[in-house]
């Protein structure tokens, strides 16, 4: 009776702790290498194959800081690597949002051109004035 009732014990702790690693994996982080910005409040983590929404918390606003001195230009992405969390977007914009929780590094802009965003709205204004003139 004893080895049967240790037995279950047994069997019930084992299956807790495969819970438990179950649920930690869901919140693991991931190795994300990619260039960053942050502006007005908007960040996003592009790479070759991805681009992410970034949630602008201290750890966004922390790799921000660290990214502005390498930037050539206001809209100059940084090439970074940071542990986060990837998770889909609930809100407008990307499709993914990457939660950071660790910066790993941040290097110096290659020799390249740099990868520029701008919105939409200030492109279109400062764009159409100079392009009419050119039309006429």
């Amino acid at each position: 009776m004893k080895k049967s009732f240790l037995l279950i014990i047994v069997s019930l702790l084992i299956f807790s702790c495969k819970n438990e690693k179950k649920e930690s994996s869901d919140i693991e982080t991931t190795l994300i290498r990619g260039e960053y910005i942050l502006i007005n409040n908007a960040g996003v983590l592009k790479g070759k194959d991805f681009i992410y929404g970034v949630i602008v918390d201290d750890m966004a606003q922390q790799l921000a800081e660290k990214v502005k001195p390498l930037q050539r230009e206001e809209y100059d992405m940084v090439p970074v690597v940071v542990n986060g969390v990837i998770k889909p977007n609930t809100e407008e914009g990307w499709p993914e949002v990457v939660e950071i929780k660790e910066i790993v590094g941040v290097s110096e802009p290659t020799s390249e051109l740099p990868t520029k965003i701008k919105s939409s709205d200030s492109e279109e204004q400062s764009s159409e004035p100079g392009h009419e003139g050119h039309n006429h």
